[in-house]
């Protein structure tokens, strides 16, 4: 017994000494350097078609009679749903209870740079993504890195990490959020509650990627506006105190965070790496994922549903990270030494009566939850597809159906460390293409915008 707890915690050590080395500074930098990159290479598109992009992503949402198997707005559901999660709520109250109310101008400044990846990532899923004998599409960073680039190799690798990664961070450690959060707050047993959600898993999945996209666009609007809503009450209520908030935010973005209360002060340094880690822990831009579901749309261009897909990260960070932030800094409970999800109830019920800060908190972390092991699923069946053929989906859909409940039972401390090593992984061959194949985002784009190729795949 003992030789088996020291091999487990010498496995549990070596992990975390790579997770250090993959979630580094060299890695952080990485990744928004690559955002900025492309920021400047796009001459600021985001931000020049932010208003366009949304209208197409939510007034428009869908190029009828276009190629695809999903509409532009359930492909952005279905993005939205694997993205918005325990990010939004325990990510953001981690980043400033370690790094102060700074942290989260350095995740606007995450998101901001992150929209360019994304639409990047998008844009090169559509323009390289191929069909299957069923007649289904299959794209994403695999497809771009072996179709576009040439690197079938690097392709594989990707795949590789992304299959592991869903099984983790978008399977198990979800379940098991789901059922802590049932447990906590109506005293449910995790075994009941992973019984019920293998189920609601299972029938979802038996639809492949039409259904989730179905599921994903009625459950992720009303999660998001449901979150969105109990936090502007909170704000509304402190409406006096945001501009001090704001003052704060943008002064300690730059200048080291004092100890105070449970605070034990910040530099900014710690500042600037909780605030961009917890950025792209929330919005996944540079990883990859969301521009697998990105390939699934109906879209004419591969322009259009780039601009559609950008607004994720927009809506994810700058819009619910922002009002989660807002929160947790107005309620003042940021100094109280707490951290994580619990930090984040504490704000809600500081402002709202009763318990129901806490019933708000664990809804959305039930709904957040869920919606991602259904996003996940299509990124983790799409890389065992372009590894094992299309003879692998269905026996893939089966064996994610019960691991959730091997999740909602188990303890997942390893899991956890293990998945965001393979996020970091994902991340690695995927921004190799971004930069190699930035030419081709930039000569599409531009094309297009001006005027010379607005409606083929070319």
């Amino acid at each position: 017994m003992e030789t088996g707890t020291g091999f487990i915690q010498s496995f549990q050590n070596a992990v975390e000494s790579i997770h250090s080395l993959v979630w580094g500074p060299p890695m952080l930098i990485l990744l928004v350097g690559t955002g900025a990159y492309l920021t400047v290479a796009l001459r600021g598109l985001q931000f020049r078609t932010l208003l366009p992009s949304l209208h197409l992503a939510l007034i428009k949402r869908r190029d009828k009679g276009s190629e695809g198997d999903i509409s532009h707005f359930q492909a952005l559901m279905t993005a939205l749903a694997a993205t918005v999660g325990t990010g939004n709520i325990a990510g953001v109250a981690t980043a400033l209870a370690a790094g102060g109310p700074g942290a989260l101008f350095w995740m606007w400044i995450t998101g901001l740079f992150g929209m360019a990846t994304k639409y990047a990532e998008a844009l090169l899923a559509v323009k390289y993504r191929t069909m299957d004998k069923k007649g289904m599409m299959c794209g994403g960073p695999m497809y771009y890195l072996s179709n576009g680039l040439g690197w079938k190799w690097l392709g594989v690798l990707f795949a590789v990490f992304a299959a592991i990664a869903a099984f983790g961070i978008g399977n198990m450690v979800q379940s098991n959020s789901v059922c802590e959060a049932v447990n906590g707050t109506f005293g449910v047993p995790h075994g009941i509650t992973g019984i019920f959600l293998t189920v609601a898993t299972g029938l979802v999945l038996l639809g492949g990627i039409k259904a989730i996209g179905k599921v994903t666009s009625l459950l992720v609007p009303v999660m998001i506006v449901f979150y969105i809503c109990a936090a502007l009450w909170v704000i509304l209520a402190n409406l006096e105190a945001v501009p001090g908030i704001f003052r704060l935010i943008f002064r300690h973005a730059f200048t080291p965070t004092a100890a105070g209360g449970g605070f034990a002060g910040a530099t900014v340094m710690m500042t600037i790496r909780m605030g961009v880690a917890r950025g792209v822990f929330s919005n996944e831009s540079g990883l990859g994922s969301s521009a697998i579901a990105a390939a699934a749309a109906q879209t004419r261009h591969p322009v259009r549903q780039a601009m559609v897909s950008m607004t994720q990260t927009f809506i994810d960070t700058i819009v619910v990270c922002t009002l989660t932030g807002l929160t947790i800094l107005l309620t003042g409970v940021w100094t109280g030494g707490q951290t994580g999800a619990k930090l984040t109830v504490q704000a809600f019920n500081t402002a709202l009566p009763g318990e129901t800060g806490g019933i708000i908190v664990s809804v959305g972390l039930i709904l957040f939850a869920y919606s991602t092991i259904l996003g996940w699923s299509y990124y983790g069946e799409k890389a065992f597809e372009y590894l094992f053929g299309e003879r692998a989906v269905v026996p893939y859909r089966s064996f994610f159906t019960v691991v959730v409940f091997v999740g909602a039972v188990a303890k997942l401390n390893i899991v956890w460390s293990v998945s965001d090593v393979m996020n970091g992984l994902m991340a690695l061959p995927n921004l190799v293409g971004l930069l190699l194949l930035s030419g081709v985002v930039v000569r599409v784009t531009f094309s297009y915008f001006s005027g010379k190729d607005s409606g083929g795949l070319s």
